[in-house]
């Protein structure tokens, strides 16, 4: 008997032409790479710092419970929409859906947010260390948070380093759905 520890993939006739291998294990193991990020944050929403050395001051916990709650369920519906890329209901909108339910969605409604969603996203998690404790970010140049131990900053970067591939993986994610659903079929020619 074998066991069922592990998902298995959508059958072939799920979607209209086979995904590849690498995107589907890529798209299911988005949400997963950004979980930790998720976790490392919700401290932060009841003002424990993690080990960080900050002189800012926390807002109330009014403002700080919902944004952080908010911005990792947001962040883990988000990576869980990209497995729509390599899914069938990526290619036809869910029949429960009201107006666009049961219709095939255009290959580009879904190409260009996954695109420009991927860019955005590099470009917000994109830093560059140019030294002395500061990095060059989107936002300028920027100190490096200090860290009371290693400990913490250990944590810290296995927690956080994954979300550098979010933008990255997206992107890859919707080029491959775009030539999946853009190529010729077999019997058109080229």
């Amino acid at each position: 008997m074998k066991p069922r520890i592990l998902h298995t993939p959508p059958p072939v006739s799920d979607t209209e032409r086979p995904v590849p291998r690498w995107a589907l294990r890529l798209a299911y193991a988005l949400p997963l790479l950004l979980l930790p990020s998720c976790l490392w944050r919700l401290p932060f929403a009841l003002h424990f710092g993690m080990g960080q050395v900050q002189d800012l001051d926390m807002p109330p916990y009014w403002v700080s419970i919902p944004y952080v709650l908010g911005l990792s369920v947001l962040s883990e519906a988000i990576a869980i929409l990209t497995i729509g890329l390599v899914r069938g209901w990526g290619e036809v909108a869910p029949t429960w859906l009201p107006l666009i339910g049961g219709r095939r969605i255009r290959p580009m409604a879904a190409v260009v947010p996954a695109v420009l969603g991927g860019l955005i996203l590099t470009l917000l998690f994109t830093n560059v260390p140019i030294g002395d404790g500061r990095r060059l970010t989107l936002y300028g140049i920027v100190d490096t948070v200090g860290y009371t131990n290693d400990a913490w900053q250990a944590l810290a970067t296995v927690c956080l380093a994954p979300v550098a591939a979010w933008g990255p993986v997206t992107v890859a994610l919707g080029i491959a759905y775009y030539r999946r659903r853009t190529a010729p079929s077999p019997g058109q020619g080229s």
